[in-house]
């Protein structure tokens, strides 16, 4: 191996890595999105920047995966039974261009702190079905 066929092996080493990691971003998001209870979601929690994700409803937690990760775990997980639906809302002109066409703003609370999540109006229907299905506190097995 000569000097000058280095450069070129190092290249082709990060293309090929840089191939590998979009492959399982795209596997990764085909089995989200393929999984029963999920939708697309930008999220904005405590007046930072939105970023784009999918949302899976689970029996008890409402899970938020980031859109671009190969990670399997959910950045935010928010227990269904400390959830509190405020209301949802038009974006604004400043959020447009950050939040997909046709969304709403729902406007939730976890814990004392408030969260966004922009999605669309089908997707927030479920998203208010699903919290209103859960048990009144005090009665069912999960609180």
């Amino acid at each position: 191996m000569n000097v000058t066929s280095l450069p070129f092996i190092v290249l082709a080493t990060v293309f090929a890595l840089l191939v590998i990691a979009l492959c399982l971003s795209g596997v990764r998001r085909f089995n989200l999105r393929r999984a029963l209870g999920t939708v697309d979601a930008s999220i904005c929690t405590a007046g930072n920047s939105w970023q784009m994700g999918v949302c899976r409803y689970q029996d008890k937690d409402l899970e938020w995966f980031r859109l671009a990760s190969v990670s399997v775990r959910p950045k935010h997980t928010f227990r269904r039974s400390s959830l509190e639906l405020l209301g949802r809302r038009k974006p604004t002109e400043a959020e447009l261009p950050k939040v997909q066409p046709d969304s709403v703003i729902v406007e939730l609370r976890h814990e004392g702190q408030e969260i966004l999540l922009a999605m669309r109006f089908d997707a927030y229907t479920g998203l208010s079905s699903w919290l209103e299905a859960g048990p009144v506190i005090g009665v069912g097995t999960w609180r």
